[in-house]
C-alpha cells in the first residue's frame, strides 16, 4: 500500500487538499507486477491532476532488511514515473516531515494525521495512515522555503 495526497498550494492558508488516499496492490502478485500496477496508479494521478512536482519521503533504515529493499523499489517507481512526467522531484526525510507539519522531529502517526487535519481544515485526519503521511509530505514541500521563495 503506497499513500499519496494532491495538494494545491494556496494563498491563506498551506494547501488545499485535492485527493488523497493509497494505491493497494495485492502481496499475493509477484513483485513486478505489484509494481507495474503502482506505476500505472502513479501515473494516472499525474495525468488527472497535472501536479508541477512530486514529494517522496526519502530512503530510511529499517531494522527488517527485506522491507527496506521493497520500500527502494516503491521509491523507485514512484521517482520514475515523476521524472517521466517532468515534474520537480523533492525529497524530505521522515523526521524533517514530522518537524515541519508537528513541529517536532519525532512525532507519532496520530500527532502527523491530526496536524495535517488542522492544516489542511479537515473534519478528520486522511485515512488510512499512509495517506496521511503522503499528504504530510505534499505540506513539507509546500511549506518548505523553496516554494515560498
Amino acid at each position: 500500500m503506497t499513500g499519496y495526497g494532491v495538494i494545491e498550494p494556496t494563498t491563506n492558508r498551506p494547501g488545499r487538499l485535492i485527493e488523497c488516499g493509497v494505491i493497494r496492490t495485492s502481496s499475493r502478485e509477484h513483485m513486478s507486477c505489484r509494481l507495474e500496477h503502482l506505476y500505472d496508479g502513479i501515473r494516472d494521478l499525474i495525468e488527472r491532476h497535472r501536479p508541477t512536482a512530486l514529494a517522496v519521503e526519502s530512503v530510511f533504515y529499517g531494522k527488517n532488511v527485506k522491507t527496506t529493499i521493497a520500500l527502494g523499489q516503491v521509491r523507485g517507481v514512484v521517482l520514475l514515473a515523476g521524472a517521466q512526467a517532468g515534474l520537480e522531484v523533492a525529497e524530505f526525510p521522515p523526521a524533517t516531515v514530522k518537524k515541519s507539519v508537528v513541529g517536532e522531529g519525532g512525532a507519532m502517526k496520530e500527532q502527523v494525521g491530526f496536524m495535517v487535519q488542522q492544516l489542511l481544515r479537515l473534519k478528520e485526519p486522511p485515512k488510512p495512515d499512509d495517506a496521511a503521511d503522503a499528504c504530510a509530505i505534499a505540506l513539507t514541500y509546500l511549506l518548505s522555503s523553496k516554494v515560498r521563495a
